[in-house]
């Protein structure tokens, strides 16, 4: 462990970098590094797919994008990191147990990108429902005439799930009640009060899949979530229906929503996630004209990043001036040997 006056040394991945070099989430958060005695900090020389034993040799906390974080990368002997900061709420691409099992402290950032991510879901209810880019091609196209073949659905009375009423999936119900949607909410967890006071119903997801004119997955990907939108879930939705998917790529079946979309089973689908990514341009995907794609980062805009770096570099500073950060993915690593030490606990 380096010295208690030594410099605090941190690295940010290189894809939280323009093309020119300038922080994608604008200058202003990195005052918080800038400002904090003892912080030394720069970019990883380029974009990795994977954090390496060398990065955490070389760094006292990794803040990361979209870098995998393996247990390879904490069982070298000279570890030196105590913190992977992660830039955004999912945490599915860090080897948790391995992290806390080395004493390496895991954080996220649930607060800052909960309105984004519900904007974005909401953003593709309202695109796929009023057929927004099939009408922007007929448009292009000098197809105007055809536009009466292409009538959208309208909000009013309609019915919106959300699968996974968590932080993300509540804030999505919360912004849908002014547009005077039934809601609904499908999740284990969730308290059915609580639910209750924004609207909406909790009922199981079998009620959800075929009452909902449009599925929003919002839950964490989890041994228990992976693939939980199969073919039978997707045979159960209405032929009316839209899938929305703002979570990660694995919680939906790929194979199984392509048969259904090609056979028509469901309306279409608005995605920004996917089982492998980058996709691939050829993926079927991405041939349907009722399916709306962007890569992972329809939330991504000036303010949520912004929020997400004020939040993420925010358990940096704390944890370089030995303070327990917020959002601490797996409390008990606190616990360790090596933690405890460097909070005196």
């Amino acid at each position: 462990m380096n010295d208690r006056h030594g410099p605090f040394r941190v690295g940010l991945t290189r894809d939280l970098a323009t093309a020119a070099g300038a922080p994608s989430f604008g200058a202003a958060p990195l005052r918080l590094l800038d400002d904090a005695d003892g912080i030394e900090w720069e970019y990883l020389p380029v974009v990795t797919g994977a954090l390496t034993a060398a990065d955490a040799a070389r760094y006292d906390a990794l803040y990361v994008a979209s870098a995998q974080v393996p247990a390879a990368a904490v069982a070298g002997p000279d570890l030196r990191v105590k913190l992977i900061a992660r830039h955004g709420v999912g945490f599915d691409a860090v080897d948790v147990p391995a992290m806390s099992a080395r004493g390496v402290l895991v954080t996220n950032t649930p607060d800052a990108v909960r309105r984004p991510v519900a904007t974005a879901a909401l953003t593709y209810v309202l695109a796929l429902a009023q057929k927004l880019l099939i009408k922007d091609r007929l448009t292009r196209a000098g197809r105007w005439h055809e536009r009466t073949g292409h009538m959208g659905m309208g909000l009013t009375g309609r019915t919106l799930g959300v699968v996974g009423a968590g932080s993300i999936g509540c804030e999505t119900l919360r912004l849908a009640r002014v547009l005077d949607l039934e809601l609904l909410a499908a999740d284990p967890y969730a308290d059915p009060a609580a639910i209750a006071a924004l609207g909406a119903r909790l009922v199981p997801l079998e009620t959800l899949l075929a009452e909902a004119d449009f599925v929003c997955v919002t839950c964490a990907l989890t041994p228990q979530t992976h693939h939980l939108i199969d073919a039978r879930a997707l045979a159960r939705m209405r032929r009316s229906a839209y899938l929305v998917n703002v979570a990660r790529g694995p919680v939906v079946d790929e194979a199984a929503l392509i048969e259904a979309l090609a056979a028509e089973r469901i309306a279409g689908a608005g995605l920004d996630v996917f089982e492998t990514e980058p996709v691939a341009a050829g993926h079927p995907l991405l041939q349907f004209p009722n399916v709306i794609v962007t890569p992972h980062a329809l939330c991504w805009t000036d303010e949520c990043f912004a929020a997400i770096a004020d939040s993420g570099l925010g358990s940096v500073v704390d944890v370089a001036q030995r303070r327990v950060p917020a959002h601490v993915v797996d409390p008990a690593a606190l616990d360790h040997p090596r933690l405890r030490a460097w909070f005196g606990g």
